[in-house]
């Protein structure tokens, strides 16, 4: 019988991806779970050697299922693999168990490396049979525009939490992207439940490359500021001018890291314009009003991002214009076949 492997990812792209590198001279068992509920099922019916973990899922996320996998009698040893990659992030999973933490995406040369440091693997056993594994569609068939968009973006937000949490020292709590299509009213409502009601401040930077168009948004909750003030050092009485600064700061640091992140998956380096505030202290219907001609209908990812032990949270919205979405749809399954 042949290791029995376990990959635990809400993306149908990651799990392929990271099935797809395995060595292929391993003779490995492979099966798949969608969260970390599904996993925990799985194994408390069957032994597997290795469980591959991703850690921003629905249901039951990474850390949820580590939790739990410590009062198991026998348990896989953990492989984290994740775009989460905050040192905060990476310690605390070794703390309860992982044996490793790989970031996303991984490649086939780097996970041969860190299965044969960690004994988990060695050069010499017979050939992966692709065959044991769960069929695997094509791309065409099993990928839609939506999941590679949130694929893309869940890497990306790990990369720009990193530098946030890196430089101020915290950790910031990641969920699982949201992607879709939307109607201005339906943002509306999108946006009312993030900021529960609440008055916001704004600030947006546009985006161009390779015929793909659009916005970024990055909606705060009014009652941040203080926190945000804090964080960054500032002790001075917070005037509208001091929040335009700290929301610019705040912005620079979010935005900036994740776009690159972006960019760099897409291998397109995007031109942009300069952050504008565009409201301050405004409730979320005055500021869908002053873009509803612009925005209409877009194809939206929302991120919520929120700073463990502080009341700090926010959205980063990316925006692209409907007649960017071929163009980005082509682009992705283009991305997903070269995988192939």
């Amino acid at each position: 019988m042949g290791t029995r492997v376990l990959i635990c990812d809400d993306s149908k792209i990651a799990r392929k991806q990271l099935s797809r590198i395995l060595p292929t001279d391993w003779n490995v068992e492979i099966e798949f779970a969608e969260d970390g509920q599904q996993a925990l099922d799985i194994l408390s019916s069957s032994v597997f050697d290795i469980l591959f973990l991703d850690l921003n899922m629905p249901v039951k996320d990474g850390y949820e299922t580590l939790e739990a996998l410590q009062s198991f009698k026998q348990s896989p040893a953990v492989i984290v693999v994740s775009g989460d990659v905050q040192p905060k992030a990476i310690q605390r999973v070794k703390d309860m168990g992982a044996v490793a933490f790989h970031k996303k995406p991984a490649s086939a040369e780097e996970l041969r490396s860190l299965l044969i440091s960690l004994g988990l693997f060695s050069v010499g056993g017979s050939e992966h049979d692709e065959s044991s594994a769960i069929a695997i569609p094509t791309a065409a068939e099993q990928f839609t525009l939506n999941e590679c968009l949130q694929e893309i973006s869940n890497i990306a937000m790990g990369r720009a939490a990193s530098v946030l949490a890196e430089m101020l020292n915290v950790f910031v709590k990641l969920p699982v992207p949201t992607v879709n299509i939307l109607e201005v009213s339906e943002l509306q409502m999108a946006l009312d439940y993030s900021v529960k009601k609440d008055s916001c401040s704004a600030v947006s930077q546009g985006y161009v490359g390779s015929g793909i168009a659009f916005e970024t948004l990055l909606i705060f909750s009014d009652s941040s500021f203080p926190d945000m003030a804090k964080l960054l050092g500032v002790t001075d009485t917070i005037t509208r001018e001091l929040e335009t600064e700290l929301l610019m700061d705040v912005s620079s640091v979010l935005v900036g890291p994740f776009m690159a992140a972006i960019g760099k998956q897409l291998n397109i380096d995007f031109s942009h314009s300069h952050p504008l505030l565009l409201g301050q202290h405004v409730k979320i219907a005055d500021l869908i009003n002053e873009k509803k001609a612009t925005w209409k209908r877009t194809l939206a990812v929302e991120i919520v991002y929120e700073v463990e032990n502080y009341q700090i949270s926010c959205d980063l919205i990316m925006l692209f214009t409907e007649d960017s979405v071929p163009t980005l749809e082509n682009l992705l399954s283009f991305l997903v076949e070269e995988d192939e």
